[in-house]
């Protein structure tokens, strides 16, 4: 189960590092990071006028009510957007006032909006190839999705700068960036994304520059994918050092940019129990207001978005810590679910699953994301890490 379950992770992950992979490809294939717009809605057609009703008789006017005492003005109803519904066959309990209000005593709300980096290997594909018959879909199905921007290479000398360049392309958008650091020692415990920082000391440097380039708006950073849930094939010594350093991760994080919501990683559905899960978080910091914002889960993975809720909930229940701690979902690729035979690399039969949005209307998920960009390659479609059209096309015309 581990190792289906962790390579997906991986391969998807590859999609920020360009220095992995040659540039010998095709018209079918593409390279670098990735992030986009939400689609606007289409106006809605006016209305016919009504015909004009008849004047109602005057009524004759009602004596004064004695003036009532003075008191002091009562607090203004929260201003968030109202949630959107959720997927037909999905729980959607409303969050009760006093959830609303702890969420937003934890941090400022988040705009509505995510952010889409220009940077990417979709948005290089359509560029180049607007003659080719999938363009308009993979356009906009895919290319106009925001998603998450991978910072998988470790090159610390340019770090800060390539992450300031992103968090400050969302802020001068109004819009919220999604980050992915992904260097710890020994990811993906020596499979098709193995690599990272050379040490723990070299990561938790690296860690601090990555702190250093997120400015001071609001931005989302996807801790580590794998780091907790892939964890088994460490020892038991070098799982209590790892999970220190994601927890010092964590802090550094958010004392860096106070307005960062940092989530940590909780695998999915088909991995670990969520009992068993939830102790790994709490070792790593992920109960922590100072570390954490709460968890992550299915990244490059297929699972369903319902299953997945159920799930985090489970994980943050057996969690602990404050109540306001919630859970962000990938659903890049889950909209027809996990294969039942358990395949995990490029399966045929998959399709988009929900749009990226920060209002899911359920209690405790705080983000639908598209954290693995759709049409990146698991390996057997294409390089692994590397926009693969074909792939893509399949995904968005299903």
């Amino acid at each position: 189960m581990v190792v289906a379950a962790s390579v997906v992770v991986a391969t998807g992950a590859v999609a920020g590092v360009l220095s992995a992979f040659d540039d010998r490809r095709g018209p079918d294939q593409a390279r670098r990071p990735e992030t986009s717009a939400s689609p606007l809605l289409a106006p809605l057609p006016a209305l016919p006028a009504l015909p004009a009703l008849p004047a109602l008789p005057a009524l004759p006017a009602l004596p004064a009510l004695p003036a009532l005492p003075s008191a002091s003005p009562s607090a203004t109803e929260s201003t968030s957007p109202t949630p959107a519904t959720s997927e037909p066959g999905t729980p959607s309990p409303a969050p009760s006032p006093s959830t609303t209000r702890k969420k937003h005593e934890r941090t400022t709300p988040v705009s509505p909006r995510l952010y889409r980096h220009p940077d990417s290997q979709v948005l290089d594909w359509v560029r180049a190839n607007s003659g080719d018959p999938r363009h308009a879909v993979i356009a906009s199905r895919i290319a106009d999705q925001p998603a998450a921007v991978w910072f998988a290479d470790y090159s610390p000398d340019t770090l800060t700068a390539r992450v300031a360049a992103v968090t400050s392309g969302g802020a001068a958008q109004g819009r919220v960036p999604v980050l992915v650091p992904y260097a710890i020692p020994g990811r993906d415990c020596g499979g098709h994304s193995q690599g990272g920082a050379p040490d723990l000391d070299a990561y938790d440097a690296w860690i601090d520059r990555f702190a250093d380039g997120l400015g001071s708006g609001e931005v989302i950073v996807v801790l580590e994918p794998d780091s907790v849930a892939q964890a088994e094939c460490l020892s038991a010594g070098e799982r209590v050092d790892r999970f220190a350093s994601l927890a010092r991760a964590g802090r550094v994080l958010k004392a860096a940019n106070p307005r960062a919501r940092v989530y940590f990683d909780a695998g999915h559905s088909g991995w670990n129990a969520p009992g068993k899960q939830a102790a790994w978080l709490r070792q790593a910091g992920a109960a922590s207001p100072e570390s954490s914002d709460g968890i992550f889960s299915n990244v490059s993975n297929f699972h369903t978005t319902a299953d997945e809720v159920a799930y985090d909930r489970r994980v943050l229940d057996a969690l602990g810590g404050p109540a306001g701690l919630g859970a962000v979902i990938d659903t890049s690729r889950n909209g027809n679910g996990a294969p039942p035979d358990g395949t995990w690399c490029d399966p045929a039969g998959r399709k988009l699953g929900r749009a990226p949005t920060l209002i899911t209307g359920e209690d405790r998920i705080d983000a639908y994301l598209w954290i693995k960009l759709p049409g990146e390659s698991d390996g057997c479609k294409g390089r692994p890490g590397t926009f693969t059209a074909s792939y893509a096309y399949d995904l968005a015309s299903s």
